[in-house]
């Protein structure tokens, strides 16, 4: 069966740093396009940035510059490296592939 495990979530000042992972079983990373979504109270859920088995990424334009979406295939596991964060950066995390969904992970962005 498919898992995904998101982990990294926290309450973090503005301006600050987290790295989120996101690590899977029942698939490989570097076959699948993956992609980490996010979703604020009120709010749709956006994509927020993703990864091609073969590499390429694509970035949402409110953080564009500020996130790094990468993956480790040894580890079948990808992160989503966040700086400068901010306010309207708050919401709940979710890793995707097809299908399937990880649980979701906070992040609070407050000070």
């Amino acid at each position: 069966q498919v898992q995904l495990v998101e982990s990294g979530g926290g309450l973090v000042q503005p301006g600050g740093s987290l790295r989120l992972s996101c690590a899977a079983s029942g698939i490989y990373f570097r076959f699948n396009t993956m992609g980490w979504y996010r979703q604020a109270p009120g709010n749709q859920r956006e994509l927020v940035a993703s990864i091609s088995s073969g590499g390429s990424t694509n970035y949402a334009n409110s953080v564009k510059g500020r996130f790094t979406i990468s993956r480790d295939s040894a580890r079948n596991t990808v992160y989503l490296f966040m700086n400068s964060l901010k306010p309207e950066d708050t919401a709940v995390y979710y890793c995707h592939q097809n299908t399937y969904w990880g649980q979701g992970t906070q992040v609070i962005v407050s000070s």
